[in-house]
């Protein structure tokens, strides 16, 4: 009983003093049985589909928030890939379907719904170009829906022809938003090798290997480890490992109770639990603050990328220890905007963008969140998110790009986004062209460790 109260009080602690939450409680719904030659009829068939599923996710969130006392900080929906729904149809225009997926996600109280996405790391199928094409509009008309767009695997290359139309699209994007600091752009991903049952926004869709419904769900714990770091101070990397997966593996239990109990009322199917440490721009839940707990003396110097490596591996071995169902991206996060560590970071000149870029070497994403000057030439976007598709098909993981060109804005500025999105110092970018490598356009070919049969 004793052993039972004591680990009933170190939850309740970190809850209250090391920021430890469920994330996101996110419902995977499949819209396959939607597609119709119809677009008005398929825009009907997702509406009732998805507010007939998830009418009773926020209210049972709610509830076990209360009952446990663990906070749910989203309630969030994801569903398959539009474009692939939408392509049954004659639409030439795909922005009505981001609307029809606004109003439901509106409807039912969730805070984003993800899945105007295409899948085009091969190449483009006709229903592909359009929702691509689709994208400025789409984010620029919707409060809460995400898109997300992956162009590269470690099997298939990078589709390069779908890297140079990204970095018109982001620019695009960051145009029409800009009465919002461009802000289209953070719900707008850029992916290689995406997995089908991330929860995380703004590039969770609903794969098409993955259950009719599901629910999957996010738990973050970047303050609960410092926390248990700051215990041993002196402690050889070894037994920091060590305590970094044991707090991991305590995360993961608290983040599989809570999931399994939504998915027991919902009637729906448990589906992965992400143990992503994703930070937030409060004080004392960022990962950059857990690496320098570890010794370094700001995030962005040299042993950084070590760091990282060392919590990243930690945190997945703590979570496989713990569940089963471990899935998703499961890692730690790096953010800019979204982690007050590395804010600080950039703005006291320690953290730079190709350090960020080497870090997302060993990371569980990529770049995330990046503020850049509103004049970065399209070429460049695209060149940055080549890069980071070559990181992740050579090193067989996932990797992302979520940059926001803010319009209007350049280096020395600062971006506010609010809620959990932060605020951002605007970084610069490299001013050599990339022009002439992104207008080739073709395929950069998978690597020959991608054969493996």
């Amino acid at each position: 009983m004793k052993i039972l109260h004591n680990k009933i009080f170190e939850t309740l602690r970190m809850i209250e003093e090391e920021n430890l939450d469920i994330r996101t409680i996110t419902m995977g719904i499949s819209l396959l049985d939607c597609a119709d030659l119809s677009g008005e009829r398929a825009r009907q068939r997702i509406y009732d589909k998805i507010t007939k599923y998830a009418q009773n996710l926020v209210s049972v969130g709610e509830e076990i928030e209360m009952e446990f006392g663990i906070p749910i900080i989203n309630k969030r929906i994801a569903v398959t890939p539009i474009a692939l729904i939408a392509s049954s149809s004659d639409d030439k225009d795909y922005t009505s379907y981001a609307r029809v997926l606004d109003k439901a996600a509106r409807e039912v109280g969730v805070n984003f719904i993800g899945g105007f996405s295409a899948l085009v790391q091969k190449g483009f199928s006709k229903g592909d170009k359009i929702l691509i094409n689709s994208i400025p509009q789409a984010l620029s008309e919707t409060e809460r829906v995400c898109s997300s767009v992956n162009l590269a695997s470690s099997k298939a290359g990078i589709n390069m022809d779908a890297v140079k139309l990204m970095g018109k699209i982001i620019k695009e994007t960051a145009y029409l938003t800009r009465d919002r600091d461009s802000i289209g752009c953070a719900k707008l991903v850029v992916f290689s090798n995406a997995v089908e049952d991330n929860p995380f926004m703004a590039g969770a869709f609903h794969g098409v290997g993955e259950p009719e419904v599901v629910i999957n769900v996010g738990v973050s714990g970047p303050g609960v480890v410092k926390s248990a770091l700051e215990k041993d101070k002196d402690a050889p990397l070894d037994v920091v490992a060590e305590n970094i997966k044991k707090t991991a593996f305590k995360i993961t239990r608290a983040g599989e109770i809570v999931g399994k109990e939504v998915s027991r009322r919902l009637g729906v199917p448990f589906g992965i639990l992400d143990l992503s440490l994703a930070s937030t721009p409060e004080i004392g839940d960022s990962v950059a603050r857990i690496l320098e707990e570890i010794g370094l003396e700001a995030c962005g110097t040299h042993g950084t990328t070590a760091c990282l490596a060392m919590l990243n591996d930690a945190v997945k071995k703590g979570g496989i220890m713990a569940s089963s169902s471990v899935g998703g991206l499961s890692g730690a996060f790096i953010p800019v905007s979204e982690d007050e560590g590395m804010i600080k970071a950039v703005q006291s000149g320690a953290l730079t963008f190709d350090k960020l870029e080497a870090m997302t070497s060993v990371c569980s994403v990529g770049l995330d969140m990046i503020a850049i000057p509103g004049d970065t030439p399209e070429s460049t976007i695209s060149a940055i998110i080549a890069d980071e598709a070559a990181i992740g098909m050579i090193n067989n993981k996932t990797t992302a790009v979520r940059i926001i060109p803010v319009y209007g804005k350049t280096v020395g500025n600062t971006v506010e986004f609010g809620g959990l999105l932060g605020y951002a110092p605007i970084m610069p970018v490299h001013q050599f062209s990339s022009e002439k490598f992104i207008n080739r356009g073709g395929r950069i070919p998978a690597p020959v460790h991608s054969f493996k049969n």
